[in-house]
């Protein structure tokens, strides 16, 4: 049975140091194979992306391995562009209520 993969910003990545989380950003430069985005709460994360890996659109959710205090290596992405602006500030509140104790049932760690 899979870990359950935790959506993060990028204040709670150190928490999850090796482990597999989910990350809501917005893709700020992506060269090669790095990229620099931004977290739903405004920290910037370094990606290392794969060799044949690409994040071609704006807003992504990246599942990736945590090796650093503020870096993912990367092992899937989804685009969650559409036709309207992703509102960061809700997605980050959704982050942080996943962690409140009240609904701890609800999303293991």
């Amino acid at each position: 049975m899979e870990l359950p993969s935790p959506r993060v910003n990028s204040a709670r990545l150190p928490a999850f140091m090796g482990r597999t989380v989910r990350l809501p950003c917005k893709v700020l430069k992506s060269q090669g194979t790095s990229a620099i985005v931004e977290a739903c709460d405004g920290g910037q994360v370094e990606v290392r992306l794969n060799p044949n890996s690409e994040l071609s659109a704006t807003f992504v959710e990246i599942i990736g391995q945590v090796v650093g205090e503020s870096a993912i290596k990367f092992l899937f992405g989804i685009s969650l562009d559409s036709d309207k602006e992703l509102d960061m500030k809700l997605v980050n509140d959704v982050v942080e209520l996943t962690f409140d104790p009240r609904f701890k049932k609800m999303f293991p760690e």
